[in-house]
């Protein structure tokens, strides 16, 4: 049962701020803040007026359901109206349980999607490939904006390492479930007895900080320059324009080389930076404030083991809320993503209603 007084007082702050918007007193700084909280809660208002009315007129309706008086017409009436007014106080409960849910801040912003080859060889560096073209053509379908960071192939073609900013509306809310352990089962083209292997690449999603959200002092910066290799080792480049940044209070380290100027790098490498430690001091206070929630879904955890893609079987399955999808290829074109996505979010919804109750 959700406490009468949290509706309460969304229905006297939806009335504070109809009357503080049409006095026509607020100033230019805060009117578009103050709009959008109106318009959110105009969207549940009928729901939350009806549920503080709700014991009220259930009452009023059993009293003419109890009474020996009531002719039987009005009684059955009295029934079927008492009936969807149960019904619709549920949907009521829910809704409001819905929005009074505690608004992740990251959800708005862009997102950093960091993609690693795992265990598994050349194999996983293929499969780290595959994952990463499967992220560019949903960007592509969503019309959002990616752009490698830095980008680290293996002989193959395959992928070592693939760092990349998304930028859109609302990213890191439709990425965020993404982070984990990837693994795949198929078989190699190497293979020359039709055998299945199962290799795996680890996927972070991270919201994209600003300079605001996080504040990085020089002092805390440890900045070490070297010149740039490639595969097998090889110098690129004859200046010291590499650089790997390491963050003192946290440890965190990032190095940075694709660019040819050390600057740019530099510029590069505290962009990674600064979003690791804003996710890093996410995870502390979810973690410090909801130590008993026994959540599934969008923990964060790169080890743990999120999604199977069985090539032989034309599968892909979704570990944490046991949905498999029959339509593998679809899904690595990035055509059917948006169903795990918001099956995900669902599932997520409930894990967060579930622990309000």
């Amino acid at each position: 049962m959700l406490p009468n007084i949290k509706v309460k007082n969304l229905i006297k702050k939806h009335t504070e701020l109809e009357k503080e918007l049409s006095s026509g007193e607020v100033d230019k700084k805060n009117y578009a803040e103050k709009s959008k909280e109106y318009s959110e809660l105009n969207e549940i208002i009928k729901e939350a007026k009806e549920y503080i009315l709700f014991e009220k007129n259930k009452l009023d309706l059993e009293k003419i359901v109890n009474d020996p008086k009531s002719e039987k017409d009005m009684k059955d009436l009295a029934e079927l109206e008492l009936n969807d007014l149960i019904k619709d106080n549920i949907n009521n409960e829910n809704k409001l349980k819905l929005f009074l849910l505690p608004k992740d801040e990251a959800d708005t912003k862009n997102a950093i999607i960091e993609i690693r080859a795992g265990t598994g060889g050349l194999e996983a560096s293929l499969f780290a490939s595959d994952l990463f073209k499967m992220y560019e053509k949903v960007s592509h379908k969503k019309k959002w904006l990616m752009e490698v960071i830095t980008i680290s192939k293996s002989d193959a073609g395959g992928l070592k390492e693939v760092i990349a900013t998304i930028k859109g509306k609302n990213i890191y809310s439709s990425l965020k479930y993404e982070s984990g352990v990837h693994r795949v089962q198929r078989v190699p083209d190497t293979e020359t007895q039709g055998r299945v292997h199962t290799s795996a690449a680890t996927v972070a999603v991270l919201p994209e900080a600003e300079e605001v959200d996080v504040r990085i002092e020089d002092k805390d910066l440890r900045i070490d320059v070297f010149r740039s290799s490639g595969p097998g080792g090889q110098s690129v480049n004859t200046t010291d324009s590499a650089v790997r940044i390491t963050h003192i209070p946290t440890g965190i380290v990032v190095s940075q080389q694709d660019e040819k100027s050390q600057i740019r790098n530099k510029e590069k490498g505290l962009k990674i930076l600064r979003s690791r430690i804003y996710e890093q001091e996410r995870q502390k206070r979810d973690a410090e404030r909801s130590q008993d929630r026994k959540s599934k879904i969008g923990t964060g955890d790169r080890s743990e083991r999120i999604r199977t893609y069985n090539f032989p079987q034309g599968r892909v399955t979704d570990h944490r809320i046991n949905l498999t999808l029959h339509k593998l290829e679809e899904f690595m074109q990035g055509e059917i993503f948006d169903e795990m996505i918001e099956n995900l979010s669902i599932h997520a919804q409930r894990e967060e209603l579930s622990n309000l109750n």
